[in-house]
């Protein structure tokens, strides 16, 4: 039996061994009618979720952020903006009143050539600038949320009459799917208000979130209290984007209940129903192909579809190599063995270890590592990865090839073994009906 599976803009084909038995085959939904990013963002301006328009929010003079998502999101920022300007001109917003910010999170600041590129042409007399969640002087604190996270936010974005955030849903490993608030906490917020959050769900019962009702995602509705802190009124104009990276949906309005309209709408595209787990697990990293970081959400979406004590086979095609993945620039002091033996007394540990090289989303990396190798035996074809980075992840075995991570996984399983095969688990995370 023979599978083919995208890779990058290639197609790899791979024979399952015969005495396998094929369990599903898991793609996103189809049939969703691509749409002009534009036109689209100009339809949902017109009839925003839970809010007036926004060129009825902004008053003349008033001090206006967008918050656009950074280069590490799919988004299709550029072609939307001009709709997003059109309705500030309306208000009689000029440029002079206006800044751009990219909501980095932790990552690494944008220079202003990229955050240019990002956003599309500024109107005459927008400024940009970087967040820093670690300069105090660009932070301003809010309070404490219910949860005790300490809000600290950029302090532009703080004191800001109206805040337009641009941004993507899709399924997220921790946050349940993106977009909505979270431009703002984590995007623009301070390193002490991350790490705080992204601990909430370093727990057994919350550690892949990944499409799960946001009312049960302690850490998402922790964010979005946090957000909804800032003094100015935040509107969204968010996409749901298909497995190939078009627009088929945009979604504006109130940072809440558009959201959820969005995610329910994501939700139908990337949810597949999956009648039992499975012995062995195959995805791949498509359409997050470009670095390992972003690779690595196929494993995260799809674990919860292999059985305990099973086999997950993650190809992953990393077209720049790592990306920023602290967790992988650092070789930990334990082996394999090692760590699957004192993993439950480190998962209790983990929330608040220190480990120089690593940042608040690595130390959540850790967390989930450690859970899911508990779970499976984890598996990776990643060619572009180099060998001293391999290292520096012993919870997962590198292979050299698909075939001999195949031959791998078929070293603990019976014969008969069950296999689900996910083509694009980079989106992609199964409901599964029955353990």
């Amino acid at each position: 039996m023979q599978i083919t599976l995208p890779w990058g803009h290639e197609i790899l084909t791979l024979a399952l061994p015969e005495d396998w038995r094929l369990n599903g085959v898991y793609e996103p939904a189809v049939g969703a009618q691509t749409v002009n990013p534009l036109d689209a963002a100009e339809r949902a301006l017109a009839a925003p979720v839970g809010s007036p328009r926004l060129s009825e929010l902004v008053k003349p003079g008033a001090r206006v952020v967008v918050v656009i998502d950074d280069g590490s999101r799919p988004t299709p920022v550029a072609q939307m903006m001009p709709a997003a300007w059109a309705e500030l001109r309306r208000a009689g917003v000029t440029g002079a009143g206006v800044t751009v910010l990219p909501a980095l999170g932790l990552h690494r600041p944008m220079s202003e050539e990229e955050i240019m590129r990002r956003a599309g042409p500024l109107p005459e007399g927008v400024r940009t600038e970087n967040p820093d969640c670690d300069d105090p002087q660009k932070l301003a604190y809010l309070g404490t949320t219910s949860r005790g996270t300490p809000v600290w936010v950029n302090r532009t974005v703080a004191e800001a009459d109206v805040i337009v955030s641009v941004g993507c849903i899709e399924p997220h490993i921790i946050a349940s799917f993106g977009g909505g608030y979270k431009n703002i906490v984590p995007g623009v917020a301070g390193r002490a208000t991350v790490a705080h959050n992204h601990a909430l769900n370093c727990a057994p019962a919350t550690f892949n979130m990944v499409g799960q009702a946001i009312e049960r995602n302690p850490m998402r509705l922790d964010l979005e209290e946090a957000a909804a802190m800032v003094k100015g009124k935040v509107f969204v104009i968010n996409t749901i984007l298909n497995h190939c990276q078009e627009v088929i949906q945009v979604v504006a309005g109130d940072p809440v209940a558009a959201h959820r309209a969005g995610a329910a709408a994501s939700a139908a595209l990337y949810g597949v129903k999956v009648s039992r787990a499975a012995d062995v697990v195959i995805t791949t990293s498509h359409p997050m192909d470009s670095d390992l970081r972003q690779g690595v959400k196929a494993l995260a979406n799809t674990i919860r579809a292999v059985k305990p004590g099973g086999a997950m086979i993650t190809l992953v095609r990393a077209e720049e190599g790592v990306g920023v993945f602290g967790l992988a620039n650092r070789k930990l002091p334990l082996g394999r063995g090692a760590l699957q033996i004192l993993a439950p007394a480190l998962l209790r540990v983990v929330p608040k270890i220190k480990l120089k090289g690593m940042g608040e989303e690595d130390r959540f990396f850790l967390y989930f590592a450690l859970q899911a190798m508990r779970r499976a035996r984890l598996l990776m074809y990643a060619p572009t990865i180099p060998a001293a980075t391999q290292e520096n992840l012993p919870f997962v075995t590198f292979a050299p090839s698909v075939e001999a991570a195949v031959d791998m996984a078929r070293v603990r399983l019976p014969r008969g073994a069950e296999v689900a095969v996910f083509p694009h688990g980079g989106i992609t995370y199964p409901l599964v009906e029955a353990a």
